[in-house]
C-alpha cells in the first residue's frame, strides 16, 4: 500500500493526515524562526485524533450529537 503525502500508515490502518503542514510551518517559523520536521505532522494529527475521540465521548454523555467547543476542556 503506498502512502500520499495525506495519508500515512499506523498499525496497519491508514491515518488521514489532519494537520495542514504549510500553515503549521508557517506559523512555528512565524512564530520562532525554526523548521518542522516532518514527522512532527503525523504527531500533531495522532494528537488531534485523540482531542476529538474525548471530545466526542463528553458530547455522547452529553446526550448531544453536536460535538462542540466545551467538549475540548
Amino acid at each position: 500500500m503506498e502512502n500520499t503525502q495525506n495519508e500515512t500508515e499506523t498499525s496497519g490502518d491508514k491515518q488521514d493526515v489532519l494537520i495542514v503542514a504549510t500553515k503549521l510551518k508557517h506559523y512555528i517559523r512565524e512564530k520562532s524562526g525554526m523548521n518542522t520536521s516532518s514527522a512532527v505532522i503525523q504527531v500533531l494529527s495522532d494528537r488531534v485524533r485523540q482531542l476529538c475521540d474525548a471530545a466526542i465521548e463528553s458530547a455522547k454523555q452529553d446526550g448531544r450529537k453536536t460535538v462542540m467547543d466545551r467538549d475540548f476542556t
